[in-house]
């Protein structure tokens, strides 16, 4: 009973993960039909994105080859997305907003397989949420690097990677502390489709850069300041002058020479 669960499990996690493959390459497809890219530009695209993100964490884990590589429903299913993407136009309006829910969908699937294989080597839970984050955003971030624009997780566009950082953490803890990693991975698309598509609508991002600055006194500014009021003859704190308060002292002596001169000029 024990083994026919296991059994179950690896090939859950084993069709849930080709299915996001598929999900992920249309989505590739539709990005190399927006650049009229050719059938290679297609194939390309769709295998980056869809497998990009799952090769990058079985060579950071170490586990051998990468899954791509050693299991043929992978890379079927890439090819498969790449043919529908460019045999059929996905550009539509309400076709661009099944590709948004597609790609959550698939988000999700990948954070909980990034998470359960970083957990079954051995990794503690933060490293683990890293390797869930990484397949769910690094094969998008690889194609947006070979079409030459900026990866959308960078900022300026709706929540990606936080909502992937979300998926993850849930995957750690039903699979850490509930025990039950299916369950984790059911609630991680779920938690991922609502909250990217939710993102989407409302517009949520993330706040840029801000530049803190610190007032600094400006001494030549108070020095004038202060030489400016002496030479009026009082400066808050000190006695009062009564000569302070006559017009004439008020002005400078070279104030007044002009003043003197241009009367006698007028006269």
């Amino acid at each position: 009973m024990q083994t026919q669960t296991v059994i179950d499990s690896e090939l859950f996690f084993r069709l849930v993960d080709v299915g996001a493959v598929f999900a992920n390459g249309v989505l590739g497809g539709v990005v190399a039909r927006a650049l009229r890219f050719d059938v290679i530009g297609f194939i390309l695209l769709a295998i980056v994105t869809g497998m990009g993100g799952g090769m990058i964490r079985d060579l950071m884990l170490n586990t051998g080859f990468p899954v791509m590589l050693t299991d043929r429903g992978y890379m079927v299913g890439a090819l498969l997305a790449a043919a529908l993407a460019y045999f059929i136009d996905l550009s539509g309006k309400w076709t661009n907003r099944a590709l948004i829910v597609i790609d959550f969908l698939g988000m999700g699937c990948w954070t909980a397989t990034g998470v359960n294989k970083a957990l079954a080597v051995g990794l503690d839970w933060i490293p683990a949420v890293g390797m869930g984050v990484i397949t769910a955003v690094g094969g998008g971030v690889l194609r947006d690097v070979l079409v030459n624009r900026v990866p959308s997780i960078f900022g300026g566009t709706p929540l990606c990677a936080t909502v992937a950082i979300l998926g993850s953490l849930n995957a750690v803890f039903f699979t850490e502390f509930v025990g039950n990693a299916n369950l984790g991975m059911g609630v991680s698309v779920v938690l991922c489709s609502v909250l990217g598509v939710v993102a989407r609508w409302r517009r949520w991002t993330l706040p840029g850069a801000v530049s803190l600055t610190i007032p600094r006194p400006n001494f030549a500014r108070e020095a004038d300041r202060l030489r400016l009021r002496k030479i009026r003859g009082w400066i808050p704190g000190e006695p009062v002058d009564r000569r302070a308060v006559l017009p004439m002292a008020s002005r400078t002596m070279d104030q007044i020479k002009n003043r003197m001169r241009r009367k006698k000029k007028e006269s």
